[in-house]
């Protein structure tokens, strides 16, 4: 069945994608959990009043910057892997595979370095408090220790996936997320470590998910297995990682960006309790989306693949698959979150101030968020089949030149305050994500349905 699933020019597209993104999916909700559980047991700390999650939250940008390099060369590299093997060109995909897993070795450490000189300053400038420092400190000065595994497993874990074997990759978060499950409420509350507990719980849970992608992609099963030989960095082809990875890594930096404008502005129009909220916002957020992010990212390694082979055909109905499927969830959730708010709250805090003002904020902040499929599935098809400026481009466009000065502008206008800081995101949201698509649809689907018909006009000929 492994061998069958690693010919994506063959057979249902849609089959594909879903036995790509269902693993993806389970994995990628399941990595979540190395943070939520934390944020969720921290939430409900006796005596803390929310301010341990706020510290929290103040951690976020610097995981969110962590996230932003894994992905510049795990999703740089993973489509041009998948390309690589649908041309057949192996020693290509295999030279990718290692230079990757050099870039992600090298950036770990020198982000773990210099996150601890600048560790205090640094979260101030995200919207720490002298209250609220003491929390994010505790738990940053060990979440750092694990930097490097954080970013070769996950950054790896996309070899795994392109090459056709999704349920080995998303054993990778499972593993890990069971170990953090069971070490958290032991080291938080029957040892009484606290915040601390939970941070030596996450890193020992992703060592062990690293040392399973190492062995997996050194081992026999692998079609495509990591070689010494292609660990020194090969400068052109590094340069193919970054450009196509880059979308991936602006689109988790500006996050990192916008997390710190929108910090900064809630402390100024409304405290630390606001932080806390905005924490909880985003940890919603990520579980709901997660879903959207596994059938888009699922769907990349089809569509580059068959893009590879030159079946142009297949790689429109895959577009048009995962774009129908995603619509379908992306309504549905919105449709729960907007009616059902408060039990998304409550899973995170107890404290009832933060419920009220939440259920409040979860209706702003998501009102937007059926357009977020658009962003998803343009960006996945300019990525899969490597069209790396067009992919930066719109990565940028939403962040930094529609969310970044919404946030910083809108709280000062008609005495908005703490809700013009919550609409940035649903405006970004429509803006960015019709834009982005659109031009896919132009530049992209149907371009390709040209060359498809192009392609069957010369072989009616040649026949």
């Amino acid at each position: 069945m492994i061998k069958q699933g690693q010919d994506f020019s063959k057979g249902s597209i849609g089959r594909h994608v879903l036995a790509q993104a269902v693993p993806l999916i389970i994995a990628q909700l399941i990595q979540l959990l190395y943070n939520l559980v934390d944020r969720i047991y921290i939430g409900h700390l006796p005596g803390e009043n929310g301010m341990a999650l706020t510290g929290i939250g103040l951690v976020f940008p610097i995981v969110t910057l962590v996230t932003a390099f894994t992905n510049l060369f795990g999703m740089g590299g993973g489509p041009l892997c998948s390309i690589a093997r649908g041309a057949g060109k192996t020693e290509r995909a295999e030279k990718i595979m290692g230079n990757c897993l050099t870039l992600l070795f090298a950036t770990s450490f020198f982000i773990m370095a210099l996150c601890y000189v600048l560790k205090r300053p640094v979260l101030y400038l995200f919207g720490a408090s002298d209250i609220t420092y003491p929390y994010a400190d505790m738990y940053l000065k060990i979440y750092l220790l694990g930097t490097v595994f954080s970013m070769v497993g996950t950054g790896m874990n996309n070899f795994i996936t392109v090459q056709g074997f999704p349920a080995v990759a998303m054993y990778t978060t499972v593993i890990g997320a069971v170990i953090n499950l069971i070490l958290d409420p032991v080291l938080i509350f029957l040892f009484h470590m606290g915040i601390e507990g939970a941070a030596i719980a996450t890193v020992f849970a992703q060592g062990i998910s690293a040392l399973w992608v190492m062995r997996f992609l050194t081992g026999k099963k692998a079609v495509l297995r990591l070689r010494k030989k292609y660990f020194v960095p090969d400068i052109k082809l590094v340069k193919e990682i970054l450009s196509l990875g880059l979308s991936g890594f602006i689109m988790s930096a500006t996050n990192c960006v916008s997390q710190v404008a929108c910090n900064s502005m809630l402390k100024i129009y409304g405290g630390d309790l606001y932080i806390g909220i905005m924490t909880i916002l985003n940890s919603v957020r990520e579980v709901i989306s997660m879903p959207v992010s596994g059938i888009t990212s699922g769907a990349q390694p089809v569509l580059g693949y068959n893009f590879g082979a030159r079946k142009f055909g297949r790689v429109r109905k895959g577009i048009r698959f995962m774009t129908l499927v995603g619509s379908v969830y992306t309504v549905a959730a919105w449709l729960i979150l907007v009616l059902f708010p408060k039990p998304f709250l409550m899973l995170f805090t107890s404290n009832q101030e933060m419920i009220q003002q939440g259920v409040f904020a979860i209706h702003v902040y998501f009102a937007g968020f059926v357009f977020m499929l658009f962003q998803f599935s343009g960006q996945s098809a300019f990525v899969g089949l490597g069209k790396s400026r067009q992919a930066v481009f719109f990565s940028l466009f939403r962040k930094v030149i529609i969310v970044l000065p919404l946030t910083l502008l809108l709280p000062g206008i008609h005495n908005l305050r703490i809700t013009g800081v919550y609409l940035a995101e649903p405006v970004s949201n429509v803006i960015g994500g019709l834009a982005c698509f659109i031009t896919m649809y132009f530049m992209v689907y149907r371009k390709l349905g040209r060359e498809e018909a192009e392609e069957s006009s010369s072989t009616e000929r040649i026949s």
